[in-house]
């Protein structure tokens, strides 16, 4: 059931966005009492996530970013 702190901040990054199994979170939950390097991290992970859900941010359409490329192709 051990796992390496790499191992945990990979976990902690897909448990962000639901990826992460049953088996994989209880295995980060084992971790970071054990470690508090990493529960550092996955509360800031945490903090940093709802922080962007937040903001509101959006992205370019696909469309968009080829349309930014050719332009600035172009002035190259």
């Amino acid at each position: 059931m051990k796992i390496t702190c790499e191992e945990a901040s990979h976990i902690c990054n897909k448990s962000q966005y639901n990826e992460a199994g049953y088996w994989q979170m209880l295995k980060l939950r084992i971790h970071i009492l054990m470690c508090k390097t990493c529960a550092k991290f996955t509360k800031q992970n945490k903090a940093l996530t709802s922080l962007c859900e937040r903001a509101g941010l959006n992205t370019l359409s696909e469309s968009d970013k080829e349309i930014m490329k050719k332009d600035l192709e172009k002035h190259l």
